[in-house]
Parts: structure tokens; C-alpha cells; sequence
């Protein structure tokens, strides 16, 4: 254990130190230009997934389609209340 010996990132060496805030307009953190492909990929998943299982069972079928619209009109409601 060296804590109290270890040497401190100077100002002039700054790849030894973090920088605390990204460069103007380079945030790595944030995926730009991505949103519409999730998007596509999502519903595209959300339909197969709601076809195979309407081939299998007609009422779960039903059951989830019933949720999923009910879902939808009580997160509008809640939006604009």
C-alpha cells in the first residue's frame, strides 16, 4: 500500500489525469443516429414474437393484445392528466 507515496497526475501530463467533462460535441457515452434502428428492431421483434405466439394460442393471443392496448390508453391517460 503506497496511497500516501503515490505520485498525483500534474496539469502539464494530461494523460495521466480524467478529464471531467467530454469535448464539446464527442460525448462516447451518448449513440447517435441509432434511436430509429431500436426502434424498427423493437416493433419488428414485438410483431414476430406476437405472431408466434397467435399461431400457438388464440386467447393468449387475445390476453396480451388486450394488455398491450390497455397499457397504451392508461400511459396516455396518466401523460395528459
Amino acid at each position: 500500500m503506497r496511497f500516501l507515496t503515490q505520485e498525483l497526475p500534474t496539469e502539464n501530463n494530461p494523460s495521466n489525469g480524467i478529464r471531467e467533462a467530454p469535448p464539446p460535441g464527442q460525448d462516447s457515452l451518448i449513440a447517435r443516429g441509432l434511436q430509429k434502428e431500436q426502434y424498427v428492431a423493437i416493433t419488428v421483434l414485438a410483431v414476430i414474437v406476437f405472431i408466434a405466439i397467435g399461431i400457438f394460442s388464440r386467447r393468449v393471443e387475445y390476453a396480451i393484445l388486450f394488455a398491450v392496448i390497455l397499457s397504451a390508453i392508461l400511459i396516455a391517460f396518466f401523460l395528459f392528466v
